[in-house]
């Protein structure tokens, strides 16, 4: 069974930091084509642009490589414009991408912080996330 999942910047980071945490196991199960990651162009310019940033010190080859993964493995979607307000306007894609895939697909949002999203079961932390995917995953 595939999940699919708009997956936030900070779980990307957090992934490519700690390779052995749950945002890692998340990114790894990418890799493993058990999540497909949804995304459109705001989101993969995002990701880019921290985890350019130079505090992290990630290798070209790291970057290109986690980049790769999410883009090779994942969904354009085409976002629609909902009239949501959010505490952080940088958040606002992300939310817009899951709640058009949501329309085709059982989507979730993965999130570090879920204090700048509304209360809803599909939006998940990472930990959450692979509780989902252990519960449900092996019922293909």
């Amino acid at each position: 069974m595939n999940f699919y999942a708009v997956i936030d910047t900070n779980v990307v980071i957090s992934a490519m930091l700690k390779p052995n945490s749950i945002p890692g196991e998340i990114v790894n199960l990418v890799a493993d084509g058990k999540i497909i990651p949804l995304f459109d162009e705001k989101i993969l310019a995002e990701y880019t642009d921290v985890i350019n940033r130079p505090k992290f010190k990630f290798s070209q080859e790291r970057i290109e490589s986690i980049l790769s993964r999410m883009t090779s493995r994942g969904q354009f979607i085409e976002a629609k414009d909902f009239e949501d307000e959010l505490p952080d306007p940088k958040d606002v894609i992300f939310y817009h991408v899951v709640l058009t895939a949501r329309e085709d697909v059982d989507a979730y949002l993965v999130m570090g912080n879920l204090k700048h999203f509304p209360q809803k079961i599909f939006i998940v932390t990472p930990r959450e996330m692979f509780d989902i995917i252990e519960r449900d995953g092996d019922s293909d």
